[in-house]
């Protein structure tokens, strides 16, 4: 029996995760961060919570006897794939970095791409008055002092009590979102910004599309750099290489 370790928090992870437990001889788990109250059905024996940076990592791996990684977390959660990197290397055993393609700019798109969320709250007063934050929940503190600025905020799950918030409105949903659906919510709401993460995929591609459409602003918050590591951008591919690591055991 092998084991697989899935570093997960995406629909990839959980898509890979049901394909992978249909391997014969090959057992699979799937560490979440704990962000998501509920992040829906994970195949494969599931663990929640972080490891303890790279050192703990490392324990982890040697402890539980894992022979194989992918990484399929969020293009936006960077530190944990930087501490796999390194971990992977330490104990020596192969790995893949699941990571989807970041989305790219229509000539038609009105992006102002920025480099932080931090830097789309600074720049946002001179640019907007009704804006759609979709940047999940963890990162909304630095949009609440913005005081002549209204916000529909939308997120999985709501952000902590003690979270500083916008003033708005905040819905709670779980893409994939319809074209439809985003664009009646843009007109509904009057919006004239949206704040995005360049996250990638289509469960919330919807939205730029509406935007696109519609005439509306987006301010593109663009990812972090990433380890150089062995990558692919679709569950396809991690397939393929998970078939061809274990055909040579």
């Amino acid at each position: 029996m092998k084991r697989l370790l899935i570093l997960g928090g995406t629909g990839d992870a959980s898509e890979l995760a049901a394909m992978a437990s249909n391997i014969p001889g090959l057992e699979v788990r799937v560490s979440l961060a704990g962000r998501t109250s509920q992040p829906g059905e994970v195949s494969g024996i599931v663990r929640i919570g972080g490891f303890g940076g790279i050192d703990g990592l490392v324990k982890y791996l040697q402890t539980e006897q894992i022979d194989l990684l992918i990484d399929a977390t969020h293009p936006f959660a960077s530190q944990i794939s930087w501490n796999a990197a390194a971990a992977v290397k330490e104990v020596k055993i192969p790995s893949l970095m699941l990571v989807r393609p970041a989305w790219e700019k229509d000539k038609n798109d009105n992006w102002i791409e920025v480099e932080s969320v931090e830097t789309a709250a600074n720049i946002l007063p001179s640019l907007a008055k009704r804006v759609f934050l979709t940047i999940g929940r963890q990162q909304l503190a630095p949009f609440a002092n913005l005081n002549n600025i209204w916000f529909l905020m939308r997120a999985i799950d709501p952000p902590s009590p003690d979270t500083p918030l916008p003033q708005g409105k905040l819905l709670l949903a779980r893409g994939p979102f319809s074209l439809e659906d985003e664009k009646k919510l843009l007109l509904e709401y009057d919006i004239d910004t949206i704040v995005s993460k360049n996250s990638g995929g289509g469960a919330t591609y919807a939205k730029i599309i509406a935007a696109r459409e519609l005439g509306i602003k987006v301010l593109m918050v663009q990812r972090s750099a990433m380890p150089e590591v062995k990558r692919t951008a679709c569950v396809e591919g991690a397939m393929a290489w998970l078939v061809s690591k274990l055909g040579v055991y």
